[in-house]
């Protein structure tokens, strides 16, 4: 009798620790926030990206009435910050701001005049990205928008003077990805295609030339990103 009492205490024991734990992993299962709540409520949708910055021009470009005449500039590595706002987990624009110098040199057929000047260029673009968010901490990212490069503080060299060239605007491609490394923090590979093509003008001995610069840069770059 006695045996038969312990043994249905020790099966109703069973049974409530059982019950116990069961209605334990409920109310955490209950109490615990979505993963839907938990990334809206650790994500903003704003981003910033810090890059060091590889500028690298595309030789090429014109003298008008000069056949054979040809351009060359001198590539850059610089500073460059990026404020990006997503929309959705896949959808964002990105603004990016940096400022460079491109040195202009005579090549082809007028090589031997040297160096033309110097200008300094300041291209504000703006790009609308689709992220691609199936490979967990890696995010790569592909993008197309619109580029304005401001030149300014132009100047001649040696016998050239007075240079010139036009404000303009162009497309933009862009690629790359993000690797987090936590909710905020992350590492960033970029590379942007910019079309580029302004006209110019400058005098040599006090005649004007006019001509048109190929720049179409490749802007090549690699930094810190931080999701707020």
């Amino acid at each position: 009798m006695k045996g038969h009492w312990m043994g249905r205490a020790a099966l109703a024991a069973g049974l409530g620790l059982l019950a116990g734990q069961a209605l334990a992993a409920d109310l955490e299962e209950r109490m615990a926030p979505s993963e839907a709540t938990v990334d809206f409520a650790a994500q903003s949708p704003w981003q910033i990206r810090v890059r060091g910055l590889g500028v690298i021009t595309n030789d090429s470009g014109s003298v008008n009435g000069i056949p054979g005449s040809d351009l060359s500039y001198t590539d850059t590595v610089i500073p460059e910050l990026d404020i990006s706002y997503f929309f959705t987990d896949n959808i964002a624009a990105e603004l990016i701001l940096g400022t460079t110098y491109a040195n202009v040199h005579a090549d082809g057929a007028i090589e031997g005049l040297g160096k033309v000047g110097k200008a300094w260029l300041l291209p504000p673009t703006v790009t609308l990205q689709y992220h691609f968010t199936d490979f967990g901490a890696f995010k790569p990212y592909v993008g197309a928008g619109v580029n304005y490069s401001l030149f300014y503080e132009q100047s001649g060299s040696g016998r050239f003077s007075n240079l010139d060239i036009e404000n303009k605007v162009g497309a933009a491609l862009q690629v790359g990805f993000d690797y987090m490394l936590d909710d905020h923090w992350g590492v960033n590979f970029d590379v942007k295609k910019i079309f580029l093509e302004p006209k110019w003008k400058v005098d040599f001995d006090g005649a004007p030339l006019t001509g048109k610069a190929k720049l179409n840069p490749w802007l090549v770059g690699a930094g810190v990103t931080y999701r707020f």
